[in-house]
């Protein structure tokens, strides 16, 4: 993982990975936000012309993650199935066949508003379901990037993104971390997710993720 970029943040070590991820080194633990599998599915089903093949390419991302990181447990952070149109059959047996590849991996998904309106995962899936917040110490993990009283915050939901702005009114928009002392926000991972721009708030450090690397924007 030569790409990535090393951080300190709440005394932890953490890794910054170009394709949306993030490793915690000390808990041996790949965390992921808004996968949002099935939501071009869900957007054919409402007869919308969406890319086919987002699934597959997402999970084919996890699968390149877990294997150049030394995991043993996946976190996803909110929004892993899109809606309950998701659960159709063709994507529950691709689902069904990567959770196979990986059937040592402990995996836990922290409910997000998605999630509960699509409904939990399959039990053949072997994924613990929490609800919000989650402790594991130093960190609450979250869906939805409210404060919390004890625990600084690592969550979701935002999809996270900062235009760059260059000559002649070019504009590059790019997926981003946003790490702060209370709440920070992880990018989307899924395929189809689309984003919010942010606007950097005092105490706020940005870091872009494109181009087979992550950088930290300087102000």
């Amino acid at each position: 993982m030569n790409s990535h970029l090393t951080i300190e943040h709440c005394g932890q070590t953490l890794w910054l990975l170009p394709d949306r991820a993030l490793y915690w080194p000390a808990r041996r633990a790949l965390v992921v936000a808004d996968v949002h599998i099935g939501k071009a599915a869900s957007y054919r089903a409402l007869h919308q012309p969406v890319p086919r093949g987002t699934t597959d390419a997402t999970l084919q991302r996890l699968d390149a993650l877990l294997a150049a990181c030394d995991c043993d447990q996946l976190i996803i952070l909110g929004d892993f199935l899109h809606a309950r149109t998701a659960r159709a059959p063709a994507t529950m047996a691709r689902l069904k066949a990567w959770r196979d590849r990986h059937d040592r991996l402990s995996i836990v998904l922290v409910r997000g508003n998605h999630d509960r309106h699509a409904g939990d995962p399959p039990t053949q899936l072997d994924i613990e379901v929490v609800d919000e917040p989650w402790i594991l110490p130093p960190f609450a993990l979250q869906h939805e990037p409210d404060i919390h009283p004890e625990f600084p915050v690592l969550s979701g939901h935002v999809h996270p993104t900062f235009i760059l702005r260059g000559r002649a009114r070019q504009r590059l928009r790019l997926p981003c971390f946003v790490m702060a002392p209370q709440v920070s926000l992880l990018p989307a991972f899924g395929e189809f997710t689309g984003g919010w721009n942010v606007e950097p708030r005092p105490g706020d450090c940005i870091y872009l993720a494109g181009a087979d690397q992550v950088w930290a924007l300087q102000r």
